[in-house]
């Protein structure tokens, strides 16, 4: 079935679908929900995680419709691992990469903090968080990667990366922009990392083999590429990717 195919699928009652979801995109998924539900009937539950652990669940058999990943590898190897609709993995957001901490006027320039030797610094396990690729990435290419190791505190996912920080178990982090828009305000201290300076963040849709016939993932699908969701998306801090 081709995504051409899907996004054109309409439903005509209530379902539930399954969804598979990056820890990041937590708070973006309590707005697009309620829309969702509201516009078809359809009911949606949602699991999150880090991406590189939701990929092994998939893979182990979990039970879910589609993964919404936090970069665009382990959807493409959900293809190869014959577990994935082929033709169906669309980007659905950008994400931006920020160095925070919850600490009014701790910086202004983060570069400059960086290397003044900081405390403790959180950030996502590069191993299963696609924001602790791009954040590694970031340290490798200043060549602050050796400095810093001592001080960095890893979290499983980029959701668990952020409560070190806002918990004040880590000084700062490297976590997702939106995750800082939705936290109090957006109070403490923001430097919004270059994009130059790692990889883009494409976070990927896919439709999985147990969603390809379920009407309630095929709306999600559809759903994901309207005006309204992706004005949702790009208020919490994303670009819509092309």
């Amino acid at each position: 079935m081709t995504a051409g195919l899907i996004l054109g699928h309409c439903s005509a009652w209530a379902g539930q679908t399954t969804l598979a979801i990056a820890a990041n995109f937590t708070g973006t998924m309590a707005k697009l929900i309620p829309v969702f539900e509201q516009q078809t009937g359809h009911h949606v539950r949602a699991s999150y995680g880090s991406t590189g652990k939701l990929y092994a669940q998939i893979r182990q058999g979990a039970p879910f419709d589609a993964f919404m990943a936090a970069d665009h590898k382990r959807p493409h190897l959900l293809v190869q691992d014959g577990l994935a609709v082929p033709g169906t993995q669309l980007p659905y957001a950008e994400g931006r990469l920020a160095l925070w901490s919850r600490t009014e006027g701790l910086f202004s320039d983060g570069m400059s903090y960086l290397q003044s030797d900081p405390s403790r610094l959180a950030i996502g396990n590069p191993k299963t968080a696609p924001y602790g690729i791009a954040a590694m990435e970031f340290l490798d290419n200043l060549h602050l990667t050796e400095i810093l190791k001592p001080k960095l505190v890893s979290g499983d996912s980029i959701a668990q990366t952020f409560q070190f920080v806002a918990t004040g178990n880590a000084e700062a982090g490297f976590v997702a922009l939106s995750q800082v828009w939705a936290w109090q305000g957006s109070a403490g201290s923001l430097w919004l990392i270059p994009r130059q300076l790692h990889q883009p963040i494409s976070q990927h849709v896919i439709l999985l083999n147990r969603g390809s016939s379920n009407p309630a993932t095929l709306a999600w699908m559809e759903f994901l590429q309207s005006t309204k969701a992706q004005a949702i998306i790009r208020e919490d801090g994303y670009d819509i990717p092309h």
